[in-house]
């Protein structure tokens, strides 16, 4: 199982945000510094999100993570404000190891196919925000239908992987909620990686245990709740 600490990005800051709200963003400074720190600390890869651009702002922040990506080889997963094929296709063309699509799936989700067929399923994986049991869209404000329907069918289109993220738990460093986790690994063949409210080895523990591929982090790692090591010892034990 892999970790991959989150860089979200606002403004040309790091941040760290309660339930997908901007203004209650945590600012932490220089995005490019902790992706480094977490890199030197071991991290598996980095979870970068381009926040500015999920608000609407596609190109705010982009100078600044192509930049960062030219200069490292460590894996990378970016999300936020990939609204079409060309964007998500210049975004794989820079060196992102792989392109999250969370709304445009669902609106367009054909443009999973096309993406997989050019690039190959494993630099495409398809974002699940979840609550309820239902995929929200738009920012998280729209409910659009089942979530273990829509992973199928994200799978079928040719995915590569899945990230599933609690939208009630984000942010909040409550810590995971494992059933939704234990059905989606049920009805999927596809790596699944879990974003919302880990905040703890246990959390890993538990997620490494039920079969997900891999965890992202973000609140607790910064707050100091928990360090990465502990958690990327959680992720790697032996069986």
């Amino acid at each position: 199982m892999e970790i991959y600490p989150a860089v979200d990005i606002l403004d040309g800051r790091c941040v760290q945000l309660v339930q997908g709200r901007p203004e209650a963003a945590t600012v932490y400074g220089d995005p490019a510094a902790w992706a480094h720190r977490w890199l030197d600390e071991g991290a598996d890869g980095l979870h970068i999100v381009n926040l500015d651009g999920a608000f609407g702002r596609a190109q705010k922040n982009a100078d600044l993570i192509r930049a960062f990506i030219g200069e490292t080889s460590a894996f990378v997963e970016l999300g936020g404000g990939v609204r079409n094929v060309e964007d998500a296709a210049g975004w794989l063309d820079t060196g992102v190891d792989r392109v999250i699509l969370s709304t445009l799936a669902v609106r367009s989700p054909e443009t999973i196919r096309t993406l997989a067929d050019e690039f190959g399923s494993a630099r495409v994986m398809a974002g699940i925000d979840a609550r309820g049991g239902e995929v929200m869209i738009e920012g998280w404000k729209q409910p659009a239908g089942s979530y273990l329907s829509w992973a199928e069918r994200f799978e079928d289109l040719g995915a590569g992987a899945l990230l599933y993220t609690n939208v009630e738990r984000e942010g909040l460093q409550q810590g995971i909620a494992l059933g939704p986790v234990t059905d989606l690994l049920r009805r999927t063949g596809i790596p699944v990686v879990v974003s919302g409210g880990i905040s703890s080895p246990g959390d890993v523990a538990a997620l490494r245990g039920a079969g997900a591929a891999g965890a992202v982090i973000g609140s607790a790692l910064y707050a100091g709740k928990v360090r990465l090591s502990d958690l990327l010892g959680a992720a790697h034990a032996e069986e």
